[in-house]
């Protein structure tokens, strides 16, 4: 299908300095938990972009001296000579398939504490590590150790050439890198010339873009990642005031502008919090004061969102860092006319959590990410079917409607059997709560493009399977994809020897329940053992409903391990906001007709709070009822012709949705291929 010829503007080459973009797709750095741990692994995933039609591919940041560095973060190295053969081989991957490869060289300066250079952190002031709660101090740089961290700084930027770079960035931004140390008044406290006014405070960053457009000698492009807002009002940088006249004093030094909002929380904002664009009346004054090209971000997932940032004057690259991990072909998809094969961001921001644990990044709606060079995934690629077995996939939700679709892609007969009227399981009912519907493009694109196979795929919908109708049924292979349940006993991380005592009574439900229809009474306590989203989402939930609201957990704050995907700070200011009470650091240990007991995990002793009725938010059973059922019968599985049976998805281990969706399709992926051994996956070793 030819493309659309509104969309011809995406597909200008566009100039940055001495180099040409083919296209006006942008891949802005960002971080993937692999790094130098995983140069191989990271190279390809990048290179995947490039395949897929962006014109320019950024690393992550990249630590350029021993004076500051991530560890245990894994982030890319560009110390030495020896860094410089091995980011050859990632600018040789992205240039294969004809991308500009760019890196954004960054001083982490005061943020962390360099635990494996055990260098002492530099800043401008005297200042503990502002990333993380180490107790480690950055020192006071004085003039030498800045005439230093020039030298250090350009030397990289030579190496950067070396390694095959076409563009390389400054920092200047997310609250973490040194010209940002200097810039804002909350870290810069000197008296001296680097210090006081705005035009001292941008001295360093000046110097920095002067050293640096002068080692490349118009060699390569010069970019400069800023942050026109700290979104901290007066305490901060502001766009209406400092973050413009920086820019107007260094409108004409970088050959781009990449602009966005501080810190990382605020710029890679989930979907749950922000709309598409939402970056926009922070940055969209730049591309007015300057000549030249600007690049932004706000989660642009849609083709005609995109268009109108270009065609409003707002950007002159479309910007993206998560919708290019969701779908890596996406220029190439709107260059074919293929938008509905586009597979959106959800901005569920899993692929964040992956870098805060230091693992390589995953991805809800892509389960290739990470994988292209381990396994040898490609997003748009899949093996052929290994023979002519039919598979019957029961279950419709995440894992269920991956499977399908991959199994349809490879070319098998697959059924797809799904007890409700409406497919997408577990996605379907916690898209309906407040803030999470774009969740619901988990389903939508998969049953979108399973509907396209409809002569490989056929969907059973209101088809409760049981063991006899799937032996009765004639299909070779059998995925269970029955999802889980949550539990009503209170069994939990803080609860392991049985079940809450009265957490049998009527008035006690589960999120099963509410999905379901349930009405819990006012006032409501809502335990949260989980501390991912779900307990924090439905006192939400509950609280616009105009109940009373108290949410208890275990853990010292709401909603714990949302901090990985960089929304716990702003789920737990809601609640308070909305009047949520919040009991932290409590277990639930007992459930009464009008009250529960709670107790201080940090032996404050036991207390009640009055309710009518008890949300259980703890831990979750596979519904695995059927495989056993199935398992339990080898010799009718035999008579009947099917060869497996197999569980995926909840109905294995619950987990996140991406762990579901990335289950199915690795199903898919290995049915009727060669075992995959104890170690399923190639891994990058290092030799003396």
């Amino acid at each position: 299908m030819p493309r659309d010829p509104r969309f011809d503007i995406l597909f200008d080459p566009v100039r940055i300095g001495p180099v040409t973009a083919r296209n006006r797709f942008f891949q802005v750095p960002h971080c993937s938990g692999m790094g130098h741990l995983l140069p191989r692994s990271d190279a390809a995933m990048r290179a995947m972009k490039a395949e897929g039609g962006w014109a320019v591919v950024c690393t992550e940041q990249c630590s350029f001296h021993p004076h500051a560095e991530a560890a245990p973060y894994p982030e890319t190295k560009l110390w030495d000579r020896d860094d410089v053969v091995r980011m050859r081989h990632w600018t040789d991957a992205v240039h294969e398939h004809g991308a500009l490869a760019g890196v954004e060289l960054v001083s982490n300066a005061s943020a962390l504490p360099n635990y494996y250079s055990r260098e002492i952190p530099l800043g401008p002031s005297h200042t503990p590590a502002t990333y993380s709660h180490d107790p480690v101090q950055a020192r006071a740089m004085d003039l030498d150790d800045i005439h230093e961290f020039r030298r250090w700084h350009r030397d990289a930027v030579l190496r950067s050439r070396d390694a095959g770079f076409d563009l390389v960035y400054l920092y200047c931004g997310h609250d973490i890198a040194m010209p940002m140390d200097f810039l804002t008044r909350r870290r810069n406290r000197r008296t001296d010339e680097y210090g006081g006014s705005l035009e001292n405070r941008v001295r360093l960053l000046r110097e920095l873009l002067e050293d640096t457009v002068g080692a490349v000698g118009g060699q390569m492009a010069v970019a400069l990642r800023f942050a026109t807002d700290e979104l901290l009002g007066e305490d901060g940088v502001t766009w209406e005031d400092e973050g413009c006249k920086a820019i107007e004093m260094l409108a004409d030094l970088p050959d781009l502008w990449d602009v966005n909002v501080s810190d990382w929380a605020h710029d890679s904002a989930t979907s749950r919090f922000s709309s598409e664009g939402f970056q926009e009346p922070y940055v969209s004054f730049v591309k007015g004061m300057v000549k030249k090209p600007v690049v932004c971000v706000g989660r642009y997932t849609s083709p005609e969102t995109m268009l109108s940032l270009i065609t409003r004057g707002v950007s002159d690259f479309v910007g993206c860092a998560r919708p290019s991990i969701a779908d890596p072909f996406i220029p190439n998809k709107i260059d074919e006319g293929r938008l509905d094969d586009i597979r959106e961001c959800i901005g569920c921001n899993i692929c964040v959590t992956g870098q805060h644990m230091k693992t390589p990044m995953r991805c809800t709606q892509n389960p290739t990410v990470g994988e292209e060079w381990r396994r040898g995934w490609h997003p748009e690629r899949i093996e052929p079917k290994g023979s002519e077995a039919s598979v019957l996939v029961v279950g419709a939700g995440p894992a269920g409607l991956e499977c399908a679709l991959a199994l349809g892609q490879r070319g098998y007969k697959v059924g797809l059997a799904e007890a409700r009227r409406e497919l997408g399981g577990r996605v379907t009912d916690e898209s309906a709560m407040p803030g999470f519907s774009e969740w619901a493009r988990v389903r939508d694109y998969r049953a979108y493009q399973i509907d396209k196979l409809h002569e490989t795929v056929e969907v059973f919908r209101e088809s409760e399977m049981t063991a006899e109708t799937i032996l009765d049924a004639g299909y070779r292979h059998v995925a269970v994809a029955t999802g889980s349940r949550w539990r009503g006993d209170g069994i939990g991380r803080a609860n392991t020897m049985g079940p809450i005592p009265g957490s049998d009574g009527a008035h006690v439900f589960t999120p099963n329940d509410i999905f379901g229809g349930a009405s819990p009474a006012s006032p409501v306590v809502v335990f949260d053992d989980d501390h991912y989203y779900m307990g924090g989402a439905l006192a939400e939930q509950f609280r616009d409903a105009g109940l009373e609201v108290v949410l208890v957990t275990p853990a010292p704050v709401v909603s714990s391990w949302s901090e990985e995907a960089l929304e716990q700070e702003i789920v737990q200011s809601r609640l308070v906001a909305m009047g949520v009470g919040i009991a932290t650091g409590h277990n639930l240990t007992r459930i009464d007709a009008d009250a529960v007991e709670i107790e201080g995990v940090y032996g404050e002793g036991a207390r009640t709070v009055a309710c009518a009725s008890v949300v259980m938010v703890t831990s979750r059973l596979p519904n695995d009822g059927l495989y056993h059922g199935l398992k339990a019968s080898p010799d009718r599985l035999a008579e009947a012709g099917v060869l497996s049976v197999r569980r995926i998805g909840d109905a294995l281990g619950p987990g996140l949705i991406a762990a579901a969706v990335w289950s199915g399709h690795r199903y898919a992926r290995e049915l009727d291929g060669p075992p995959p051994g104890d170690v399923p996956f190639k891994r990058e070793l290092v030799f003396v």
